[in-house]
């Protein structure tokens, strides 16, 4: 079975090649331009996004600061009675 399969892969081969339609070199270029425009686009709007995320962050935090202690909500500890 692997045999025949063999064979006829080898008659495909050594078998005159088909012939290339004219523009296929130029429309694969361009389609390949397309796409690596595309790429760097969705990656520098990716990159915007991070940086402007980062700096929501940066300005939320200065604004809130988490990291103090909240408020106590109770009245301080009565002394000296």
């Amino acid at each position: 079975m692997p045999d025949r399969k063999e064979a006829q892969v080898r008659r495909l081969l050594d078998g005159p090649y088909p012939t290339v339609p004219a523009g296929l070199a130029a429309g694969a270029a361009a389609r390949g331009d397309r796409i690596v425009r595309r790429r760097r686009a969705l990656r520098r709007f990716g990159w915007a996004v991070l940086f402007a995320a980062a700096v929501a962050f940066t300005v939320w935090a200065s604004l809130t600061r988490p990291w103090a202690a909240p408020p106590s909500g109770t009245s301080p500890p009565l002394e000296g009675w």
